[in-house]
């Protein structure tokens, strides 16, 4: 079988020449980048690791020899799912590399909103030292924090903030079953309308699954003036449009985005002018030992298919 890197922008790929070799199993490094650089230099490939290239129809239905695509990374945004069925092509992600480093990521923006970091950082560095340019700040462990997605990230997340003293209620597709979750008993399970309405820091953790512009102005405008909302899902989610607008008319009191819907957020975005709004670039999976364990599962994933062992994480049925 012929494994390649479809493409990959990290400084190297010796963690996974490591565990190939390991395993007698040829690995090639290529940057296809388009559709049309797929289907060329990767005719011959059985398995491919994939990062940013997109594997549509037009691509998998070119691709005669490929069985199976890992991809680095949770979402797989950039694969058609339903036509890798079609196609008899097994999709994979690693969607269990950088759990804590998102939670962790998503409470940074928390406290940094909630605390008014970046504000007052920016007045102390202009010779303004007075804490009242802060005014209003509340106390955690009287907000109620509201949970988009009580999965994997969701549940690790509220249990930083109930740690805090945080109240947390949560929105959750698969509620039922999680309300039997011993471990997440703090956790008040309510429907969308409720959470909206009665969260003072809105968090999301949800798939992008049938949840474009979930936050649009229709929501905004049922969130508490005085509420946050945080995003360190995925982009789209949130309509960046109505968001503006959200902020710009003191609608809520802040937001922070660790995704946008189209990235790198454009420097002339609106949103970026607005002292209530943080965004970082798109690095809340990021730490050392979160991509060495993400480089490390992805060609794992793909040793196990070529010695026809189970997988541990497909995405589609095959």
């Amino acid at each position: 079988m012929k494994v390649i890197i479809s493409d990959c922008d990290h400084q190297d790929i010796e963690i996974e020449r490591k565990i190939f070799s390991e395993n007698n199993v040829f690995l090639e490094l290529q940057q296809n980048l388009t559709e049309e650089d797929v289907i060329q230099y990767c005719q011959e490939a059985s398995v491919i690791i994939n990062q940013y290239a997109p594997f549509t129809e037009k691509v998998l239905s070119q691709l005669p020899h490929l069985k199976l695509v890992v991809r680095y990374g949770v979402g797989v945004n950039n694969i058609d799912l339903a036509a890798a069925t079609k196609y008899g092509v097994q999709i994979c992600n690693v969607p269990d590399y950088g759990t804590h480093e998102v939670a962790d990521h998503a409470l940074a923006l928390m406290l940094t909103l909630t605390r008014k970091i970046t504000k007052m950082t920016q007045l102390v560095k202009e010779g303004v030292w007075d804490y009242q340019e802060s005014i209003p700040i509340y106390r955690h462990s009287e907000q109620v924090v509201g949970i988009v997605g009580a999965g994997r990230i969701g549940s690790v997340f509220a249990r930083k903030v109930h740690a805090l003293g945080c109240k947390v209620i949560a929105y959750d597709i698969s509620a039922k079953s999680k309300k039997h979750d011993s471990t997440l008993s703090f956790i008040e399970f309510v429907d969308f309308e409720q959470l909206i309405t009665q969260a003072d820091i809105v968090s999301i953790h949800c798939p992008s699954d049938q949840a474009h512009h979930l936050f649009d102005e229709s929501v905004f405008a049922k969130m508490k003036s005085t509420s946050y909302l945080i995003n360190v899902s995925r982009g789209g989610i949130v309509d960046e449009a109505a968001l503006y607008e959200a902020l710009a008319s003191k609608k809520i009191a802040g937001a922070a985005l660790d995704v946008t819907e189209k990235e790198p957020i454009s420097s002339t975005s609106p949103l970026l002018a607005l002292e209530q709004f943080i965004c970082t670039p798109h690095m809340a999976w990021y730490s050392e030992q979160a991509a060495q364990e993400l480089k490390r599962k992805v060609a794992e994933e793909a040793v196990r298919y070529v010695k026809h062992e189970k997988l541990h994480y497909p995405v589609n049925k095959i």
